[in-house]
């Protein structure tokens, strides 16, 4: 069921430092083409800092690590690409379907690699009103259980952030500041929330992660670098933007899973394509944390 590409094999075996990524951004993070070219420019930015890309997905009921850029452009073009969460991979397994993989999953398919590093934009967690709704993301669930480092520009600006930290706190989810004390809010740099700890070196995420293996804690570290200064959103329009679309949501009626998706479309069509430029500023970014802690953790040895 597991396929690792040559690739990633190698690297693994060899231990050269390997960073795995979703699919879920290809196949509903962005329109076609500019998906296609994006995945295609994070795997070539990683291999340029000699750090092997394991791109995560499900096709034909294996679970893909590692892919071909024929498979890639396959996801991007699509259109209709199931998403594939935790719930999803029994049944997609058996019936040999395609999806997407979201951080959940991403997370449990490279703790099953042997992958230790996972860059994605932002977690998902509480939804709002989710003590009402119970609409709590699985990607808080995954983080109790599988032994990777998240790397990630906070949760994602649509939820109840509160509330999310406080399911992270409760389930003994560490989340570390890369050179901040502020949890981040993806397109905002500042949520006001404070982090667990604030770590300014990479060594210093590496050792608290090497630590927690050795004391054999299960479950993953969220490694949160805020959004570059220049690409951040006016947090005033962003909210008018959001509240806006929220009152969409309730009219409309969307919820479960449906919910983040049409939140961010409409945000990428009301802004203009702002959030979209914001959300590959901060992917980048986020990109060039993964690269130095999947190089040091490989400087340990496995």
């Amino acid at each position: 069921m597991l396929d690792l590409s040559s690739e990633v094999r190698h690297a693994l075996a060899t231990n050269q430092p390997v960073v795995a990524l979703e699919s879920t951004l290809i196949a509903h993070g962005f329109p076609y083409p500019e998906n296609y070219s994006l995945a295609l420019e994070l795997e070539t930015l990683l291999r340029d800092q000699g750090v092997v890309p394991a791109t995560i997905a499900v096709l034909n009921g294996r679970l893909k690590v590692g892919l071909t850029k024929e498979e890639i452009h396959y996801i991007a073009e699509a259109g209709n690409l199931r998403k594939a969460s935790l719930r999803d991979l029994p049944v997609m397994v058996a019936l040999g379907l395609d999806g997407g993989t979201t951080v959940a999953t991403t997370m449990q398919v490279a703790h099953w690699a042997g992958i230790k590093v996972f860059v994605t934009g932002g977690i998902g967690g509480v939804h709002r009103h989710g003590e009402d709704t119970f609409d709590i993301s699985a990607d808080l669930h995954a983080l109790t259980n599988y032994n990777v480092m998240v790397v990630c520009a906070g949760a994602k600006s649509v939820l109840d952030l509160p509330k999310t930290l406080e399911v992270l706190e409760s389930q003994g989810t560490p989340v570390l500041g890369y050179q901040t004390d502020r949890f981040p809010a993806f397109y905002i740099r500042d949520s006001g929330l404070k982090v667990d700890y604030r770590l300014d070196d990479v060594s210093q995420i590496v050792q608290a992660f090497r630590m927690k293996e050795q004391l054999e804690i299960p479950g993953g570290l969220v490694v949160a670098t805020p959004i570059p200064v220049e690409a951040e959103l006016d947090e005033v329009q962003f909210d008018a933007w959001l509240q806006a679309i929220l009152t969409e949501v309730e009219e409309k009626g969307v919820t479960g899973k449906d919910v983040t998706p049409y939140i961010l479309s409409r945000l990428h069509e009301t802004s203009s394509g702002v959030t979209v430029q914001a959300n590959i500023a901060l992917i980048k970014n986020n990109l060039k944390l993964g690269v130095e802690l999947a190089k040091a953790y490989c400087v340990g040895g496995n």
